[in-house]
């Protein structure tokens, strides 16, 4: 059984920055492909990113793409995604979620019900 916890959502203004790090225990965390997805309000739940047990990682979607970072390191059970500049339209429940294997994807996007475990989320609101 995998357990995630996702840490470093907050408050920030348009323009900031935040790190969010999903960390696992219970199993071989470096054998299981790992997803960021987040959840608008009022809407449902968006892929982000996915990183696979090789470090190889899934396209963005065209919202992140070239603000947002998925990075991993094994050594420490822990999954990051980085996020710069901002923007109020990034406001959401941040999931983390892993999946034996490698990432399956669709157009390029990581497939979200591959997905087994998810952790409880991280809340990230960026205000104008």
């Amino acid at each position: 059984q995998v357990q995630l916890v996702e840490s470093g959502g907050g408050s920030v203004q348009a323009g900031g920055s935040l790190r969010l790090s999903c960390a696992a225990s219970g199993v071989a965390y470096s054998s299981y492909c790992i997803g960021w997805f987040r959840q608008p309000p009022g809407k449902t739940r968006e892929e982000v990113a996915a990183i696979s047990p090789g470090g190889g990682t899934s396209d963005y979607p065209a919202s992140v793409k070239g603000r947002f970072s998925i990075s991993r390191d094994n050594a420490k059970n822990t999954v990051y995604l980085q996020m710069h500049s901002l923007k109020p339209e990034d406001t959401g429940m941040y999931y983390c979620a892993a999946a034996i294997g490698g990432c399956q994807t669709r157009y390029g996007l990581p497939v979200l019900n591959q997905f087994d475990f998810w952790g409880q989320g991280t809340q990230v609101t960026v205000s104008s």
